[in-house]
């Protein structure tokens, strides 16, 4: 049972700084220099991880390295762990907002950035102005790229529906918000009324995070349709809530959008937000963090301060 213990008492921690800074760049001499290091350190470096790993990890291409296929799997992982490591160090019973210089690890969909994204932003920065946000856009497998990694995040933002209520997990509701559909403003179907079930039916989708094949993880936008008992015909899937809107004017496609996003596009003319038929689901958005951050002080003021944003709204 010590063996892993051991091996990583033998592992130089170093590395993995390097590791991050390495696949970050594709270049030793800019690694070298984001490390504060000489560029032969960083190649020293560079080495000894391919003998680690037993991979090129940065292969020369055409003038220039680029990361391989091992590199690429690693790079993500390398982020993740730089991150924990450094909020595990940074872990303090004594934490001033003013003066803290501390990176917080968000996940979030652009839907999240869109309603609350500025008014965090602001609030952070008026009370914590040398700390550092990084913020990771969700994705298609959210729950399954989630539910063991985000003891390595400070907190994500998600329904209660994508299945994070964890025995290791804590949850703060955020905000609720509702559907409605979204259509081009010169759209035939605005001649005929409110939009029926049967043009949800018959009219081309716009889907945000839309999968092929339904999932208990699949996206929010799957089980509205699933509940509304539609069958649609996908035209256009997209991961990105922001990016909708774009495909949506001028066409005779349809999506559903979230009501609090939806209203930020009332001053476009080419765009109509109609009342989406049928009884779809209320979306509540919450915070979700790993219960071994219960106790950190930094990290029930972040807390507390995206609680006060999702409040202002």
């Amino acid at each position: 049972m010590t063996r892993p213990v051991a091996h990583l008492a033998s592992l130089d921690l170093n590395l993995l700084v390097a590791l991050r800074e390495l696949l970050r760049e594709r270049s030793v001499t800019r690694a070298a220099e984001r490390l504060g290091v000489t560029q032969p350190a960083a190649s020293a470096a560079l080495s000894r991880l391919r003998r680690h790993f037993g991979d090129e990890l940065l292969v020369r291409d055409k003038g220039c390295y680029q990361l391989s296929a091992l590199a690429a799997q690693l790079a993500e992982q390398a982020e993740v762990v730089c991150a924990a490591t450094e909020r595990l160090f940074a872990a303090s019973t004594d934490f001033d907002p003013a003066t803290s210089e501390r990176e917080f690890t968000l996940v979030m969909a652009d839907y999240t950035i869109g309603v609350m994204g500025e008014l965090l932003s602001q609030l952070l920065h008026q009370a914590a102005p040398r700390a550092r946000l990084h913020v990771k856009l969700v994705r298609e497998s959210l729950r399954a790229e989630y539910s063991d990694a985000i003891q390595f995040v400070d907190g994500l933002v998600a329904p209660p529906t994508h299945g994070f209520t964890l025995p290791s997990t804590r949850s703060a509701e955020l905000f609720t918000d509702r559907w409605v559909c979204l259509i081009s403003a010169r759209h035939p179907v605005l001649d005929a009324g409110p939009l029926r079930l049967a043009d949800l039916t018959r009219l081309p989708w716009v889907a945000p995070y839309y999968a092929a094949q339904p999932s208990p993880s699949g996206a929010p936008i799957m089980r509205q349709l699933a509940l509304l008992g539609i069958q649609p015909r996908i035209a256009v899937r997209v991961e990105s809530y922001l990016a909708v809107p774009h495909f949506i004017a001028g066409t005779d496609r349809i999506a559903l959008m979230q009501e609090r996003l939806a209203a930020r596009l009332v001053g476009r003319a080419d765009l109509r937000v109609m009342e989406c038929p049928g009884e779809p689901e209320p979306i509540t958005e919450a915070l979700w963090w790993h219960r071994r951050y219960e106790d950190d002080t930094a990290h029930a003021w972040l807390r507390r301060l995206i609680v006060e944003a999702a409040r202002q709204l």
